[in-house]
């Protein structure tokens, strides 16, 4: 068993991830990922997975419901991964101001801010605060 270490990036869901199981299985995060990328490795070179089949999945030709569990379970992974990585550079605001789009977010305290197209600014008040919705206030964060 190789000792050598090498420096790896990864996201921080997963390093949180692995600190809380690393504490509760007495082992170090990197003892933990490793661990965690053994089984990955195992689970992909399993005969009970058919990567082909998890492949047709993922390209949008085949059908989900037929994977077995453990087929399944990789295919989540792997759109988990592709949903992060979409959202990392997603600017609805951006786009929404930019087409003339009216839009809704939270502000830093779970307010309701309703944003109105730029077109609409312009024709009101210059420089009009965004409009606070607080009959929806928070029931967001509730949830």
């Amino acid at each position: 068993m190789g000792t050598a270490l090498a420096p790896v990036r990864l996201e921080a869901e997963i390093t949180d991830a692995a600190r809380g199981e690393a504490t509760r299985m007495s082992r170090s995060v990197a003892q933990q990922v490793s661990h965690w990328a053994r089984i990955g490795r195992e689970l992909e070179r399993s005969p009970e997975v058919s990567a082909d089949q998890i492949r047709r999945v993922l390209d949008g030709g085949g059908d989900y419901d037929t994977l077995s569990t453990k087929e399944q379970a990789v295919v989540r992974a792997v759109w988990s991964g592709r949903i992060d990585s979409l959202r990392t550079g997603l600017r609805l605001d951006k786009t929404f101001r930019e087409t003339g789009h009216r839009y809704a977010e939270l502000d830093q305290n779970g307010d309701v801010i309703v944003r109105e197209p730029a077109a609409r600014k312009a024709a009101a008040e210059p420089k009009a605060a965004p409009t606070k919705v607080t009959a929806i206030r928070k029931t967001a964060r509730k949830r």
